[in-house]
């Protein structure tokens, strides 16, 4: 079979993993989104979007149209940039998503609002180094606005929390976890912490799965918070993570694609 990757990083650890188990009896051969293809070779079996810049999700757009499968689907991967639609089709199917809203501009919003209570501010785009800050007050968001005067922002209200994030990926029906201190935090973030599927509450790998079918992906991760009582909140959704350092991550999603593209013969 013929696996095309689709992304600028073809060495990523879990990438790179996955074809090294591939290879032995399959191809697998890296598409950069920013060079050309051959539009008159055949698609390959199956495709792995591990990039959400524009060049590659038209490129995904591209091969799905003359019938290629690409996981995750362009559509998907799209939509999870998108936090405000994010929090729309999670809320509409019942899912425990934190209440996102809209506000346009930081600057904009920050200059005629006072706050109540304390806020979480996040870029309305989803993209690496994006902004994902907590606001306690007047002064918080003042600076937050000065740093960031022109981005797009949604608003979250902060939900008291252990000061944990759930990091909980998904790679078909497999599931991964790991623990990690909340980049809200006052310390900051650290690194991620081993945590086994037992250690989770009750019910949150099925939220985790339900997740991925509301937003139709196949690789996906799923941040939660415990707001009490092993109660979860989801607070962001991504598509293809990167999910480093967690056993049989590779070996999942060579799986995968192999399913996957069976399906397609």
């Amino acid at each position: 079979m013929r696996v095309g990757l689709i992304t600028p990083d073809p060495g990523h650890p879990l990438l790179a993993a996955a074809t090294a188990l591939l290879t032995p009896e399959h191809t697998v051969e890296a598409l950069d989104p920013l060079t050309p293809g051959d539009t008159t070779l055949p698609p390959a079996d199956v495709y792995l979007l591990k990039s959400r810049t524009p060049h590659a999700l038209e490129l995904a757009r591209s091969l799905e149209g003359r019938g290629a499968v690409v996981l995750n689907s362009a559509a998907a991967t799209a939509l999870c940039q998108d936090r405000t639609e994010m929090a729309e089709l999670a809320l509409r199917a019942g899912l425990p998503f934190a209440a996102t809203r809209m506000v346009g501009s930081l600057a904009a919003w920050a200059s005629g609002t006072r706050l109540r209570a304390p806020v979480v501010v996040k870029s309305l785009r989803s993209r690496r180094g994006d902004l994902v800050a907590r606001a306690d007050d007047d002064a918080g968001l003042r600076e937050l606005a000065r740093a960031w005067p022109r981005e797009p922002v949604v608003v979250q209200e902060y939900a008291a929390n252990s000061g944990w994030d759930h990091k909980l990926w998904a790679v078909g029906d497999q599931i991964f976890a790991a623990r990690r201190r909340s980049e809200l935090s006052p310390g900051g973030r650290g690194p991620n912490l081993p945590l086994s599927l037992a250690e989770l509450p009750a019910g949150w790998a099925g939220l985790v799965h339900e997740v991925g079918a509301v937003f139709a992906l196949d690789v996906y991760g799923v941040d939660i918070i415990d707001t009490g009582g092993g109660t979860p909140l989801i607070v962001d959704v991504n598509a293809f993570p990167g999910i480093r350092g967690q056993s049989g991550a590779p070996e999942a999603l060579a799986a995968l694609t192999l399913r996957r593209a069976a399906e397609r013969v």
